[in-house]
This record gives C-alpha cells, structure tokens and sequence, in this order.
C-alpha cells in the first residue's frame, strides 16, 4: 500500500499503473498486486480506506480527556491538521484520487456521501454539546459543522499552492476563528483581557 501511496503523490493518479506501483515495491511483475486487488479501481478504493483509517484513530486519541465541548472542537481540528502535516504524502495521494477517480458517467468514485454526512454530523454533536451545556451560543449546527470540516478537507489543496504554509500556526487561527464564532457571549465576558487589551 506504501508503493501505491508514494507512486500517486509523485507521479499522479493517470501515471500509477501496476507496473509502476510493482517496480516502486521491488516486485518483479504485478501478479502479487493483481492476486490482491482485481483492478485498479478496488486498489483506490484500498488507499482510502487504508487513509481514513488511520485519521480516524488519530483524531479520536487526540480529543480524549477533553472535559468540554469547546477543548474537543479545539482537539478535533487541531487533531485533523497534525494528522495532514504528519501524512503529507498520502494526503497528496488522497487528493490525486478525489480529483480522478471517476465512474463512467464522470461522477466520483472516492466520495462516499454517507461518510461525509457521519463526519459533519460528528462535528455537529461536539457543537450541540456546547449549547446544550451553555458553552456556545445559539446556531444552525449544521452550518457551522460544514462550514468547520470543509476549513479542514480544503487545507490538502491549499498546501498545493503554498507548501511551506505555517500549519501549527494554520491550526491556531482556525481554532481562535472557530473558538470566536461559537463561543456564548457568557464566556466572552468571563473571558479576560488578553495583553494587547489591557
């Protein structure tokens, strides 16, 4: 899977062909990658499964021990940012695969919409959580979920056009911007003075 991975982020999605994916892994012919995956299709199919599953356990580990809705909304998107700066090659290679793999009709074939709606409704749990306990102030949830989760699927892109983007500082900014337009105007008026304030 780490041949396949590393041929689409550095050759594309049209040039990884099992012969160029069984050269990368020193195999002699691509009969082993044939016996596994019938088809190319099946082994995209493999490489996004193979990414999810490892964010999400990374994202899940990272928002554990949080004891309120706005440190597991900070958690979960500085989770997933970490999670794309620590996997920069396999991001690149997912990104390869939503901009190609394609059915007959043109359609994706890497979107799965019953996961996308399982994820922005995660994020939309956290942020019912939050007012539902006060922290958050009044908001269509689903808005603000999609809104969050598309600040996080865009920054593979993002990091086509600027590669040396500051991606712990990306984080911070998303989190203060998110942390903002959440936060119940109650917490706004605990909150102290930050320095530049006093």
């Amino acid at each position: 899977m780490t041949a396949t991975i590393d041929t689409i982020a550095e050759l594309g999605y049209g040039q990884a062909t099992f012969a160029r994916i069984a050269e990368r892994a020193g195999l002699s012919s691509t009969r082993l990658i044939s016996y596994h995956f019938a088809g190319k299709a099946e082994l995209m199919s493999a490489v996004v499964a193979e990414v999810y599953g490892r964010l999400g356990p990374f994202i899940a580990e990272r928002m554990t021990g949080h004891p309120d809705a706005r440190g597991e909304l900070r958690a979960y998107i500085t989770g997933a940012i970490e999670f794309i700066a620590e996997h920069r090659v396999q991001m690149q290679a997912l990104m390869a695969i939503f901009l190609n793999f394609r059915d007959i009709e043109g359609g994706s074939r890497s979107y799965d919409a019953a996961n996308d709606r399982n994820v922005v409704g995660h994020v939309e749990a956290i942020l019912r959580k939050g007012q539902d306990n006060g922290e958050f102030r009044d908001f269509d949830t689903f808005v603000m979920a999609a809104t969050i989760q598309r600040s996080i699927d865009s920054l593979p892109f993002l990091l086509q056009s600027a590669p040396d983007l500051d991606l712990p500082g990306y984080a911070r900014e998303l989190t203060t911007l998110f942390d903002l337009a959440t936060r119940a105007q109650s917490a706004r008026l605990e909150e102290p003075p930050s320095p530049q304030d006093r």
